[in-house]
């Protein structure tokens, strides 16, 4: 990884953070980004639980996709989901302070695969695997 990689990242994620009204009303926070991966968080309020008093699964898609999108789109060709699932593997409270991980796990063509992991402290609340398709035409955030 060269410190060009590096930046195209962080320059990309930076202009996508400042266009992304809907992670930003969510509480979704980047916490780290480089070629092919990306850290966010968000802290579970009562916005996000359900009527079951624990946090709402579309919240943790959309952290966990939140993270897909600045992991494949950092290295500075526009990407978009074509696809992803989750699995829910535990409660998460109010009050937690959740962290995706988002990896790169390949890369074809114009195709990625992504794993992210959404952690509250060591715990791994729920696994994600998205399937990205790059759009050159697509204009990149500025």
């Amino acid at each position: 990884m060269t410190g060009d990689e590096v930046d195209v990242a962080r320059r990309t994620a930076a202009a996508m953070e400042r266009a992304d009204a809907a992670g930003r009303g969510a509480g979704v926070r980047l916490l780290d980004v480089g070629p092919g991966r990306a850290r966010v968080a968000m802290t579970v309020e009562a916005r996000h639980v359900n009527g079951h008093g624990i946090c709402h699964g579309g919240y943790l898609f959309l952290l966990a996709d939140a993270a897909l999108a600045y992991a494949s789109n950092s290295h500075g060709t526009s990407a978009v989901a074509s696809g992803a699932d989750i699995a829910f593997l535990r409660p998460v409270a109010l009050g937690a302070e959740l962290v995706a991980e988002a990896v790169e796990r390949a890369m074809t063509g114009r195709s990625g695969l992504y794993d992210v992991t959404v952690r509250d402290g060591d715990a791994a609340v729920a696994e994600f695997r998205g399937r990205t398709r790059q759009v050159p035409g697509l204009a990149p955030p500025s």
